[in-house]
This record gives structure tokens, sequence and C-alpha cells, in this order.
């Protein structure tokens, strides 16, 4: 069955030896593989996009599943009734802005610093959430460890920045939750942020309706995609963009951070076994990272800012993605 996390990534990848610079011609991007990726992505969001707004108008739960092999992805219902898609615009459009938003925090400060870099990959596919993500490709090298923090924080930082204004939107358009009886349906956990996000909107309601009790807008289920996601990306190791920032920061403490975060990660899939092919995943993209120039020093101003993902880390962190998935 499909999991709404697996994979999805944005990471960038840099190239494997950095040492040698080589000034060359810049090919001509196919802009036509980036537009039909981006137009199929939207159809498919907007076809799960579809069935979540009618499990919300339902006062369903968000992932309430049937007997399909793609639960939640049904070309054929919509079909049948091809207004239908209109429902699956605000899953869409929130959920790509914030996948648009950290690619391309990601790829403005590339073209800042001349790096060459792609434009937005997009992965279309009948999940529950419609996608896979996205990722840029890196092709040039990374000049100095200020060039790799800025690159690898850019993307989350823009992508959380979109989320937060879609997330609060999204708490405050959902609902009490209906009878569920004899409903299948994911039970997904609730980052930090979440929390914070919905104490907010009721400060002081002693009748306040749980997290775990609300039938989630579209716009709130996008919103979790995105927190999660960015959670994913901040992973501190490998060749996600929480391994680009321990290099850039500590580049000797890598490859132990790394280590430690998949003994962490194969811990944690007692609780979610996902967290297990992270572990995986962070384990093949390796203990090593490709060298950057350690001079210029990273410098006092960008150390300092180095705690923003640490932050980010912990707002969007979730222990148990998916409740009752773990080995136990």
């Amino acid at each position: 069955m499909s999991d709404p996390s697996q994979p999805l990534s944005y990471t960038f990848e840099v190239p494997p030896h950095p040492q040698v610079y080589v000034v060359t011609q810049r090919k001509k991007r196919p802009y036509w593989l980036h537009l039909l990726l981006l137009l199929l992505t939207m159809a498919t969001t907007l076809v799960v996009g579809a069935q979540l707004y009618d499990n919300f108008l339902h006062s369903l739960p968000a992932f309430t599943l049937g007997s399909e092999m793609m639960p939640l992805f049904h070309p054929q219902w919509i079909w049948q009734q091809p207004a239908r898609l209109l429902g699956g615009i605000p899953f869409s459009v929130a959920l790509m802005a914030i996948l648009l938003a950290h690619e391309m925090g990601h790829f403005y400060f590339c073209e800042k610093y001349n790096v060459n870099a792609t434009l937005p990959f997009f992965i279309p596919a009948p999940t529950l959430i419609g996608t896979m993500g996205a990722f840029i490709r890196i092709k040039s090298p990374i000049r100095s460890r200020r060039e790799l923090f800025d690159i690898g924080v850019a993307g989350p930082i823009a992508g959380f920045l979109v989320a937060v204004p879609l997330l609060f939107l999204g708490l405050a358009l959902s609902k009490p939750l209906g009878p569920t009886f004899g409903r299948e349906s994911l039970d997904i956990g609730f980052p930090a942020v979440f929390h914070l996000a919905h104490w907010l909107l009721t400060p002081g309601t002693a009748r306040a309706v749980p997290l775990t009790r609300l039938a989630l807008h579209p716009i709130a289920v996008a919103a979790w995609v995105g927190m999660f996601a960015t959670a994913l990306n901040l992973l501190p190791g490998g060749q996600l963009d929480g391994g680009h920032l321990i290099y850039a920061v500590a580049p000797r403490a890598h490859k132990w951070v790394t280590r430690v975060s998949v003994v962490v990660l194969a811990l944690l899939s007692t609780l979610w076994i996902g967290w297990l092919v992270w572990a995986v995943i962070l384990g093949v993209t390796g203990w090593r990272h490709p060298a950057v120039p350690v001079w210029p020093d990273l410098g006092q101003e960008r150390r300092r800012l180095s705690f923003v993902p640490v932050v980010l880390l912990a707002l969007t962190f979730v222990p148990a993605p998916i409740l009752g998935q773990g080995w136990f």
C-alpha cells in the first residue's frame, strides 16, 4: 500500500569531486521536461486532492482508505464526474506551492553563486499524496562551505515559510470528525508546529477539538506533508539537506553524526517502520561527504544562523508520523 512518506525528498546532490574547476558553457535547460513533470504532478495531486476533499466533506479522517490498491488515487471516480476534480485544487495548489518554494530556495542560491543546477524535477506518482516529491540536481562544484550552507538551508526555510500560513488556514477550515464506524484509515502523528498552531487558534478554549479528532481540510493535509518533508530533509547526515549543513558547520563531524542518525532512526522504527527505510537511505547516501574547500571559513554570522535548521527540525519532526505502524 502506498505510504504518504516514501520517498519524499528534496535533497540536492553535491558532485563527488569538486576540487577541479572547469569553466564550461551551460547547456540549455530542457524546459519541456520540467514543465511536463510539473503538469503531471499537478494532475496526480488534483486526483488525490479530490478524494481528500470528499473525505473532508463527509467529516472523515483525511487518509480514510478503501479496498482499492491505490486508496486515494481514483482516476475512474473522477472520470465518472469530472467536476469532482475541482475539489482537488486546494490540496494540489498548497502542496505544489510548498514543494516549489523548497526547491526554488535551493535554486536561487545556486544561481546567486553561479553554481550550475537544474530546475526542479517533480515526481508524479499514485501515492497517498499524489507525488514522490521533487528535487534539483547540482552539476558543478560548490566552491566553499559558505555556499554549501546557504544553498542547503535555503530550501527548508523557504518551504517552511510557505507551509506555516497554509497550516493556520488549513486548521481554521478543519472541522470535528463525524462517525467513522467500519472505516479504515491511517492515523497520523502531528509535529510540534501543528500543536502550536492549534493552540494559537484556540487560546484558552476548554472545548477545543483535539487535533486527533479533526477532519483535516486538504490544505491542512498539504501543510502536514510539507512539515514532514522539511523534517526528512533536515535529518542530520548523508546527502540530505541536514547532512550538507552538518558538513558546512563541522566537516569532521559529518561521518559520526550520520552514524548516530542511522542508529537513532533504526531505534525509532519501533514506532514507525518507515524510519528504517530512511536509516538505509542515510547509510546508502554515504558516511562521507564530497569534499568542499575549507576556506573561506563559514563565518560567525552563518554559525549563529545554524540554530535555525535545528529549530525547524524540532518543530517539524514527529517520532511516529503514521500511528500503529511500528515493530511492536
